[in-house]
């Protein structure tokens, strides 16, 4: 029925107290090719989790009882599920908020059906961007240069045993980094792959956050950078990355 229709139809969880819009975005989603579980609430949402493998995640953020940013808190707390906020309140201190506790889009209502297709699309785009190997348990932690990230709790550990804290943004760059070790990356790819988490997506965005994490990342004086800029190509991680 559409072109467009997802590959292996991905699975939307459609978290919205608001039966009709609910039933709304129910209809255009299945009418593009997904599979849908939609609920009202963050009980009903757990409830569902444990029997449910969802792609992603479409969570209102004014929801009954739990908000969406509690629920995206705890979503993150226990995996990478890609997320996106619907929310009514289009102000930029919700947007950062919801992007910085690890939401993947911020799409604010009313919204029309081709931009709410076009930002799934491009969340599940990113997701699925160099996938580890099918056949590989996904590993616990990713260790370069002494460093140390852990995929489960987010959490990144210096060569001296010391916890380095990292916003959203910056855990996701690193990530981005780390699955591509020794590839040159340019602005626009780093986009795409890190799009949702830039307030104002550009290539001198790209360049403020690069900035941001090659400074948490400083190597002892004397020794290479972690992180290189490839004169008119954009950016590359030297160390070797090892899956533990």
């Amino acid at each position: 029925m559409n072109a467009q229709a997802p590959p292996e139809a991905a699975h939307v969880l459609l978290v919205e107290d608001d039966d009709g819009i609910r039933a709304l975005v129910t209809r255009i989603l299945r009418e593009s090719g997904y599979r849908v579980t939609g609920c009202r609430s963050g009980a009903d949402m757990w409830s569902l989790q444990p029997d449910l493998a969802v792609d992603l995640v479409l969570l209102d953020v004014m929801l009954p009882g739990v908000s969406g940013f509690d629920l995206l808190r705890a979503l993150r707390a226990k995996g990478t599920v890609p997320v996106i906020m619907l929310s009514a309140r289009n102000e930029e201190a919700d947007r950062v908020l919801g992007l910085e506790l690890g939401a993947d889009d911020y799409v604010a209502k009313p919204f029309g059906r081709p931009e709410l297709l076009a930002r799934i699309r491009a969340v599940l785009r990113r997701a699925s961007i160099a996938p580890l190997p099918a056949a590989a348990a996904r590993p616990e932690a990713l260790a370069f240069a002494g460093w140390r990230l852990d995929l489960r709790s987010r959490a990144l550990v210096d060569p001296e045993g010391a916890a380095v804290d990292l916003s959203g943004a910056e855990h996701d760059l690193l990530l981005v980094f780390l699955e591509h070790p020794g590839r040159v990356l340019g602005r626009e790819q780093i986009l795409e792959m890190c799009r949702g988490r830039l307030a104002a997506p550009s290539d001198r965005s790209v360049d403020t956050l690069v900035s941001r994490l090659r400074r948490k990342l400083e190597p002892p004086e004397g020794a290479a950078p972690v992180i290189k800029t490839v004169r008119g190509s954009g950016y590359m991680l030297s160390a070797k990355v090892v899956r533990a």
